[in-house]
């Protein structure tokens, strides 16, 4: 197997977690410009969001993991599937290259650098929603790993997009992608306000992910008795 030093590592994840950023406020961006239907903004930013985590995961994840966002790469250092020092480096890659993308996605659409944004995305719903998607984009990823690890992508990919739909909070799922949300005004955007609802809410979720799929996924042995064979 081959394994790729602590540099590169760094440079895939924030390679990758700064293109899924300007993947989601710059598909927000060209829906939003687009149509007035929100409906179908939300469709296009979903679809770009999707096929966008398949691409990142399939080509990064051979070289760093293909984390992309600190929650999820909690849960591996937790479970020891991480190293610490490679846990902080991810933390600091995702961050700083969130808040990257976010600018260079503005500049693409000749939008401000830097804005704040005033969508409010706030409430006990919108709490509970994030908890369920990062719960479930984490039980995928584990789930993923001790069945299918080459259909990971896929189901990452195909989740998220789901997951957009069936939560009130259109699913982030990510601390860094919410940072980063919160710096544009535009579609994808959250109120920095409602930023420590969503984390806390994201982190909640992937820890219960851990603990529940830590033990659905660890198998029971069972001893079977032989047989006594009969005294003659």
């Amino acid at each position: 197997m081959t394994v790729f030093d602590l540099p590169r590592r760094f440079a895939a994840e924030f390679l990758g977690t700064g293109l899924l950023v300007a993947t989601v406020v710059g598909s927000g961006i060209m829906a939003e410009t687009l149509t007035h239907d929100t409906a179908l903004a939300l469709l296009g930013n979903t679809l770009a969001t999707g096929a966008m985590l398949v691409v990142l995961i399939t080509i990064l994840g051979p070289i760093s993991g293909a984390h992309f966002n600190p929650a999820v790469s909690l849960v591996f250092c937790l479970n020891r599937s991480l190293p610490a020092r490679d846990r902080t480096g991810d933390a600091a890659g995702d961050l700083g290259h969130q808040i990257g993308r976010k600018i260079a996605a503005h500049l693409m659409f000749a939008l401000p650098v830097l804005e704040v944004a005033t969508k409010l995305r706030a409430g006990p719903a919108q709490w509970f929603s994030e908890t369920v998607a990062t719960f479930g984009l984490v039980a995928v990823i584990l789930s993923g790993l001790r069945f299918e690890k080459r259909a990971v992508p896929w189901l990452v990919g195909l989740y998220i997009p789901g997951a957009y739909w069936f939560t009130a909070s259109t699913s982030f799922a990510n601390p860094a992608v919410a940072l980063a949300r919160s710096i544009t005004n535009t579609f994808s955007g959250i109120r920095p306000i409602d930023l420590p609802g969503f984390i806390v809410a994201e982190l909640l979720g992937a820890l219960i992910a851990l603990a529940l799929m830590g033990w659905l996924l660890r198998p029971e042995i069972i001893r079977q008795t032989q047989p006594q064979k009969a005294q003659s």
